[in-house]
């Protein structure tokens, strides 16, 4: 799908609950104080962030705050990175300016200290336009990572390395021959691109360009009617570390991870999409889309064990192979080259998520999933159980959240 519908996630319901963090402040560019804001009035854009309320259970299972992104229409609630307590309450947010958002919001690890991370801009599930922030844990910026050689980072993902590089997204467009798929000759397309920058001098380290690579033919997405409308033909939308050192490279539009060597850029394996390294098998009591596929329009591939990953599974774009969203579980076997889905969450209230999504297995080993564009977090027990889940306003959602260890806390928390 070239681009987010954020306006599709609109319900025209309510649900009679109690709301947590009605009251959400945003804190101060200069500094950590919180300040207690409301919605906005016509004289003055919003600051404060969207309520939250719990529907299922009264506090996440897991050790650690939420950390999310919430994102709407800015004409009630502010767009920002944001953190909340186990029971739903904030901790901390920044409001973005007007018609800007955040993404890909968490705790990670710089130069061996505890830092926030997020990118901000516009355009994301698109041709965006942006730059990613490092703060410390007192709230202050001390890095900003812009993609080199002439791109603007992507909002996808920010990953910091064990060694302290930046691993980021892009998208750019280019124009491509496509007679050979029924195409024009001149097709405009959009090519997602990986870099890793060093992020203390801005170098570009390494660089991968999906055309390089993939071929067009492998897109699950169809040409546009227009040879000038831009193709999104493989929308790359994680690059993730495996144990083994390799990117783990996710690209919705051809509904294949791909596992990339960091240090000559072949694709060393493919799962799911047109040409996948593996068969694919469900386990007794799983199943397969309407596709035979463990995944479609995925996102967020992460190793969880030495031959186990978990996916975000959308299975729709817009029309469902599924009746549902999940997150699943994906055993790899190399030597019979056989791929097992072994486990599946499903959305709990049964609904399809045509964007966006993660699924984060959290230090407990609980599984936390955001389910992208519909306004809805929640977390499963190993075995399956919903613990936890939670709801944004219609008209909200979050690109990913992730629920991590924050050592900091605000100096003032006014409500």
């Amino acid at each position: 799908m070239p681009t987010f519908d954020h306006a599709a996630s609109k319900r025209g319901w309510t649900r009679r609950r109690t709301a947590l963090a009605v009251t959400a402040a945003a804190v101060a560019a200069a500094g950590p104080a919180l300040i207690a804001t409301s919605p906005a009035t016509a004289a003055s854009p919003p600051t404060a962030p969207p309520p939250v309320t719990v529907l299922t259970g009264h506090a996440s299972k897991a050790d650690g705050d939420l950390f999310i992104s919430p994102y709407g229409d800015q004409s009630t609630y502010a767009n920002g990175p944001e953190i909340l307590n186990s029971k739903g309450k904030v901790v901390w947010f920044r409001a973005v300016p007007a018609g800007q958002e955040a993404a890909d919001f968490r705790a990670q690890t710089y130069d061996g200290k505890p830092v926030l991370t997020w990118w901000q801009g516009t355009g994301l599930g698109g041709l965006s336009t942006g730059a990613d922030y490092i703060y410390n844990d007192h709230y202050r910026q001390i890095a900003e990572v812009q993609a080199g050689n002439g791109y603007s980072a992507d909002g996808h993902e920010f990953l910091i390395t064990p060694w302290n590089t930046a691993l980021i997204l892009i998208y750019t467009t280019a124009t491509a021959n496509l007679t050979s798929i029924g195409g024009p000759a001149d097709q405009t397309v959009i090519d997602g691109i990986v870099q890793e920058v060093s992020i203390k001098t801005g170098k570009v380290l390494f660089q991968w360009n999906s055309a390089d690579h993939v071929p067009y033919s492998q897109s699950e997405q169809p040409l546009p009617a227009s040879a000038s409308t831009p193709w999104d033909w493989f929308h790359v939308n994680a690059v993730h570390l495996a144990r083994d050192g390799s990117l783990l490279i996710d690209a919705r539009d051809t509904w294949t991870t791909y596992d990339v060597s960091l240090r000559t850029g072949h694709i060393r394996w493919r799962l799911g999409g047109k040409d996948s390294s593996f068969k694919v098998r469900a386990a007794p009591g799983q199943t397969l889309d309407s596709a035979a596929e463990i995944f479609a329009w995925q996102h967020d591939p992460e190793q969880v064990g030495p031959n186990t990953f978990t996916f975000f599974d959308n299975d729709s774009a817009g029309t469902p192979l599924l009746p549902y969203s999940r997150a699943v579980t994906v055993r790899l076997n190399f030597r019979s080259r056989v791929a097992t889905l072994v486990a599946s969450d499903n959305q709990p209230e049964g609904l399809s998520a045509a964007s966006q999504g993660d699924a984060q297995t959290t230090r407990n080993g609980d599984l936390l999933v955001g389910w992208g564009i519909l306004p809805y977090f929640s977390e499963f027990s190993p075995s399956g159980t919903l613990l936890f889940n939670a709801e944004f306003p219609a008209g909200v959602n979050t690109y990913r959240a992730y629920q991590l260890p924050w050592p900091g806390r605000p100096r003032q928390h006014r409500r």
